[in-house]
């Protein structure tokens, strides 16, 4: 039988285990990369294990979230992280450098490679080829000293695109399709490759927007061939040696095939507060807009922002509106510069942010109160802006300056002027932004320099064979990591201070958990289906971890973050019967006895002393994963000797 793409890398790639969907995979990592967020905690976590220097063939960390430099907290996290890159042998892209997707696309990534980030939309990297997982900063350290990456084999999905997008309608709204037929959920344990005559249509930049949105669908990652348009985009890197052709076979088989007929797609939009809540950009024609944000990992090529430029061209924004530009990195905005489209998008009265993350994970440019914002981002959670009461919206670019233009929500096919814009033959290149680590031979005299922001480790406590705990949260169905562990400019930049972030956890659902935590001892939470949806962010698991938090007990649970759960040693289970949720109240104080035996098989007896009533919660974990949980969390059971 034959093999898709990612079949055929994770062949090439498996350390051990069978790729039996379900069964559990170790891979072996090519490369890595972090940003600063979580990217901090991941340096500490690879400073405890004890390993001199990384052993992958490239680790990047990037600078691209906490670029906000309102005290002395982010400066020192920038230091510490340049210093301990160059001890033990990471690349170090500075602020200002560019967005860590945006960059890695750009100079990077290779097709056939495999890729483990500390952020989620690492899977931008399955638009070149790559096979590129989000994950928690443990698994990335874990990777960095030699470590396999573990997975659960994938199912795989296949996404036949036929057609040609029509002027106006764009990658963007490719991405909002499928969110649209699937879900946010709908990916889970799957990974999307993408087909069929209609791939060719696609640059690389707009199959890493497609790639990049992927995450929202809970799919473990999405990935496209690797063919005569990622050689040229390659080649007009001056990477063309980097090429390697990738295609799957032609008697693969797929677990469920999608059609998409680009040519009858209409400009979508995503509305509050989920990516999922997709309708036709249309349908809201007219609605008033008070701010635009065009960037993010998403859409921030030059490619995009070329558009952007042509559209605003000997125009002014509505002056009800607020634009904002992001470039994706100091290429995009260097070339922009170069060929005259910056001075067109200054001339509108757009506002150019810094070459980072910036609004998308809620650093600066909040929406004004109960405001409409239209992003191009990926995620419009509700609260991720900054603003609690914020409307936000995810579009595309063209959808985004069309409205920016009329000052309310305008389909951009209903503009009479055509885009004409081509990707150039040759970028820009200048990699000076990216420092090399020290030497081995001189990695010994570089001081890794720690600012008082930075904090220990927090420490787990081993598994105990009985757990008597208050129901310490109660929260339903799609609960994300910002939830959990919100972001945004005054919370960050304690992303290295785990006791001082504990203050915030669950804060935007429920602002007096941190100290029932806390002063319940040992706390079980309750979650509806989707539990932990969102962002890599292992602080999500981290500081409930450091808040007394056991147990979560969930319908359903998000890859990544039960992965994070797991090598914080917090135990996820899921309800044997969903219905049992609905009985079970905060506050009420469970008893769960044998844990070691009931992981073994796979099902523990959960008691509730409030009710007397008893009900099961599945436990399907592999041995390792039981082991891990037993050790109290990877670290734990790093340092036992385990693998």
């Amino acid at each position: 039988m034959g093999k898709t793409i990612a079949q055929k890398i994770i062949a090439d790639h498996l350390v051990s285990g069978d790729m039996t969907p379900g069964s559990e995979v170790a891979l072996r990592i090519d490369q890595t990369l972090t940003q600063d967020a979580t990217g901090t905690m991941a340096y500490l976590e690879f400073e405890t294990m004890g390993i001199p220097r990384v052993k992958t063939e490239l680790s990047i960390a990037y600078v691209d979230h906490n670029t906000l430099q309102c005290g002395f907290e982010n400066s020192d996290d920038h230091r510490y992280l340049q210093t301990v890159a160059a001890k033990h042998g990471v690349w170090f892209s500075r602020p200002g450098n560019g967005i860590c997707h945006q960059v890695h696309l750009e100079r990077f990534g290779k097709p056939g490679k495999t890729l483990l980030g500390s952020d989620s939309h690492t899977t931008t990297g399955g638009g070149i080829g790559m096979l590129s997982f989000g994950a928690g900063g443990m698994d990335v350290a874990v990777a960095m000293g030699g470590g396999a990456y573990y997975i659960t084999m994938p199912k795989m999905f296949k996404v036949n695109l036929t057609g040609k997008l029509r002027p106006y309608v764009t990658a963007k709204d490719v991405s909002l399709e499928l969110l649209r037929i699937l879900s946010v959920k709908g990916g889970v344990g799957a990974i999307i490759e993408w087909g069929g005559p209609g791939v060719e249509t696609l640059s690389v930049p707009e199959r890493g927007t497609i790639t990049n949105m992927g995450t929202e669908l809970g799919a473990t990652t999405s990935i496209f061939p690797s063919d005569h348009v990622t050689r040229a985009f390659l080649a007009a890197q001056g990477r063309v040696e980097d090429y390697v052709p990738l295609a799957s076979d032609p008697d693969a088989r797929y677990d469920r095939i999608i059609d998409i007929d680009l040519s009858t797609l209409n400009p979508l939009i995503a509305c509050p507060h989920s990516p999922d809540n997709v309708v036709e950009v249309s349908s809201l024609k007219g609605q008033k807009v008070d701010q635009v944000c065009v960037g993010s990992c998403t859409n921030s090529s030059l490619l995009d922002l070329l558009k952007v430029a042509a559209m605003l061209k000997g125009k002014t924004i509505a002056p009800s509106v607020s634009l904002s530009i992001s470039p994706g990195s100091r290429q995009v905005l260097t070339m922009l510069s170069d060929c005259g489209a910056l001075s067109d998008i200054l001339a509108s009265g757009a506002r150019v942010l810094e070459c980072a993350c910036g609004p998308c994970i809620g650093m600066g440019f909040s929406p004004n109160s109960g405001g409409v914002s239209l992003r191009t981002f990926n995620r419009n959670f509700l609260g991720r802006s900054g603003t609690k009461d914020g409307q936000v919206y995810l579009v595309s670019p063209e959808t985004a300056v069309a409205s920016a233009l009329t000052g309310c929500i305008t389909d951009p096919t209903t503009l009479e002027a055509p885009l004409a814009v081509t990707m150039p033959e040759t970028f820009r290149v200048d990699d000076s932004g990216i420092l090399p680590p020290a030497e081995p031979e001189n990695a010994g005299n570089v001081a890794v320099l720690r600012g008082p922001n930075i904090k220990p480790f927090p420490v787990s406590k081993p598994l105990e064979d009985c757990l008597s705990a208050q129901v310490v949260l109660k929260v339903g169905d799609n609960i994300t990591t910002d939830h959990i562990m919100p972001a945004g400019a005054k919370i960050l930049p304690y992303r290295s201070n785990i006791p001082h972030l504990s203050k915030f956890c669950f804060q935007v659902c429920d602002p007096d958990f941190p100290a029932r935590a806390k002063a319940a001892g040992n706390g079980i939470i309750l979650g509806g289906s989707n539990y932990g949806q969102g962002s890599s962010r292992e602080h999500a698991a981290l500081v409930p971890m450091y808040l007394g938090v056991r147990m979560v007990i969930a319908k359903s649970f998000a890859r990544i973050h039960a992965a994070n759960l797991i090598n914080a040693g917090i135990l996820p289970v899921t309800f044997a019967d969903p219905a049992d949720y609905e009985k079970v109240s905060q506050g009420h104080q469970l008893t769960i006895s044998h844990i070691a035996d009931g992981l073994e098989a796979g099902s523990l007896s959960v008691q509730d002393a409030d009710t007397g009533d008893t009900f099961r919660a599945n436990c399907q974990f592999s041995p390792r994963q039981r082991a891990i949980l037993l050790a109290g969390g990877l670290l734990n059971y790093t340092k036992e000797g385990g693998q």
